[in-house]
């Protein structure tokens, strides 16, 4: 049965690949940046879920945790919004696999219901973004927030490939 006009642009995602899809396409019209990833670490790597654009970085890419910017934002060695990353001698000091030049970052954790790291929603810049772009990360936690709801209320995110 199709949901009535007036609702059918609101009806729940079917599973968890399509909320977070959905969320990294809003975050990119609402807020620009180059490109969005839902992230999951998986041992020593930082698996990317989804991207937005999808051809921003394709799903399965991975990166050393250790040498992500993102470990250093969960760490608390780093800020969760650098407009200009060369500015932030943490991120100065890093490439990012796959993504290369990224000269803005911002990211958020995502955490299991046992309050556990998952992975990250984060998003890069390839060009430095002015200093009120960091007004963009109250939503950015928010979107994190809910999707780590979801993770809790059951709706499961795919395996890893190991």
């Amino acid at each position: 049965m199709d949901p009535e006009p007036g609702i059918a642009d609101v009806v729940p995602w079917p599973d968890f690949a399509a909320a977070a899809c959905g969320a990294l396409q809003f975050l990119h019209q609402q807020l620009g940046w180059d490109v969005w990833t839902v992230t999951r670490v998986v041992g020593d790597r930082q698996v990317v879920l989804h991207a937005h654009p999808a051809e921003g970085l394709p799903p399965g890419a991975s990166l050393s945790w250790e040498d992500s910017f993102c470990r250093l934002m969960v760490a608390g060695e780093a800020p969760r919004a650098a407009t200009v990353t060369a500015a932030v001698p943490e991120y100065a000091s890093r490439s990012l696999g796959p993504v290369t030049r990224v000269a803005a970052y911002l990211g958020v954790p995502l955490v299991t219901a046992d309050g556990e790291l998952f992975g990250t929603v984060c998003a890069v810049g390839f060009r430095a973004r002015p200093r009120s772009a960091s007004r963009d990360l109250p939503l950015v936690e928010m979107v994190a927030r809910m999707l780590s709801t979801l993770m809790a209320a059951g709706l499961r995110p795919p395996a890893p490939d190991s």
